[in-house]
């Protein structure tokens, strides 16, 4: 079959759903498949990027001042840019949203146009995100919901609604599928009406890369100094700055290397300047970043709520490592083999949640580097570490396109 992907941003760009989508693309052809990806043109410069073959680029304006990400306007115009571009490509049989903004608009509009079903993975919780962001999110959803609405006229069910669960209904209205990257988000996508079942398909790792990581690591970890991975990218809804202020008030004797970039590296390094004991390593490959967990005792992850998956925690299971977890969601799934940080009170007087989270967080830390350094630390589920294997997640997701292509 055919695939297109549309996405809010390029796949050379940095992020865990560009992350899974390169992965996607890969076992598809690998099992036969054709796949477009069609995404804003990037206009960073990229050593690594990917081969354009598979690609269509719209025209884009960059929206961040590092121009790693732009967006394409959903209109005509577009609709028309597209078109031409995908006459010269294989018919499609099946287009996947894999996008929340203007890269579902343009995909649910594109499989409008020509009559083609849709599954759309949903791959963000936009009213976290936004509330992470800026103090004025609910006017900006409210104007997100009026966007969607003027740019998705006459395709699905007419959706009302100013939230962010209305955003969502509303991309999902015309989806023969939608599918989720953990069962968490699914049971809330289903429970606020998104859609009546929701396909729960995990995002996944590089079979051979893991092998590849796994066959060069040493057989045993040696109990020492606790070495800890953080990585993402550097936002407020990533809560990297939180996390190192609880790395302070740990007072470990242990090491941190910070993988990522984003806008808040400034601040981060002003945080722990002057420490030896942490190393910003920037932006790195997905098998040198693979290698560094690989590499770590421990990794972890910060982010509360926001996270649909969290892959982190499960890339560092399947390597072997296990994780700090703030987020109890992501901690039950994962099953095992973390250190979960304690849930905060929020009628607890005289601190604020986000203090008590630190405190907890740094309490955590503090157990996790005891348990490495005397070879207590806990061993991730084995279960999960098979589940998350790209080749099993391409599958699953291969039983989903086939329910929802017309039988011939």
């Amino acid at each position: 079959m055919h695939v297109v992907f549309f996405a809010d941003q390029h796949l050379d760009s940095l992020g865990g759903a560009q992350v899974s989508m390169r992965l996607q693309r890969t076992f598809l052809e690998r099992a036969g498949h054709t796949v477009t990806v069609v995404a804003p043109r990037m206009h960073a410069r990229r050593d690594d990027a990917a081969p354009s073959e598979g690609n269509v680029d719209l025209p884009s304006l960059p929206i961040t001042l590092d121009r790693e990400y732009a967006m394409t306007w959903p209109g005509r115009a577009t609709d028309r840019v597209l078109d031409r571009a995908m006459a010269h490509r294989p018919p499609v049989d099946l287009v996947h949203v894999q996008a929340d903004f203007w890269g579902a608009f343009i995909g649910h509009r594109f499989a409008a146009r020509h009559g083609i079903p849709v599954v759309h993975t949903m791959h963000n919780r936009v009213d976290v995100g936004l509330a992470a962001v800026t103090p004025l999110h609910r006017p900006v959803l409210a104007v997100l919901n009026l966007w969607r609405r003027t740019a998705l006229r006459g395709i699905g069910v007419p959706v009302g609604g100013s939230d962010g669960w209305s955003y969502l209904r509303g991309l999902a209205a015309a989806a023969a599928a939608v599918t989720a990257p953990s069962g968490h988000f699914a049971r809330r996508l289903e429970q606020n009406g998104v859609a009546r079942t929701v396909d729960v398909v995990w995002n996944g790792i590089d079979d051979d890369v893991r092998a590849q990581t796994l066959a060069a690591a040493p057989a045993e970890r040696t109990p020492g100094r606790p070495r800890f991975v953080w990585l993402g990218r550097m936002s407020p809804e990533k809560r990297l700055l939180p996390f190192l202020q609880a790395w302070v008030d740990a007072g470990i004797d242990a090491e941190l290397e910070v993988i990522g970039g984003g806008g808040q590296r400034a601040a981060a390094e002003r945080i722990v300047a002057g420490r030896a004991d942490v190393r910003f390593a920037g932006r790195l490959s997905y098998a040198q970043t693979l290698e560094r967990i690989t590499a770590a005792d421990a990794l972890v992850q910060t982010s509360i709520g926001f996270e649909t998956q969290g892959m982190t925690p499960f890339e560092a299971a399947t390597l072997g490592t296990p994780s700090v977890v703030c987020d109890p969601d992501i901690a039950a799934e994962l099953q095992g083999g973390l250190w979960a940080v304690p849930t905060t009170d929020p009628a607890a007087r005289g601190r604020t949640v986000e203090a008590q989270r630190i405190e907890a967080l740094a309490a955590t830390l503090r157990q996790a580097a005891a348990d490495i350094a005397d070879g207590t630390a806990p061993q991730p589920v084995p279960a999960v570490a098979d589940a998350f294997r790209q080749s099993s997640r391409t599958a699953a997701m291969i039983e989903v396109y086939e329910r929802v292509l017309p039988r011939s």
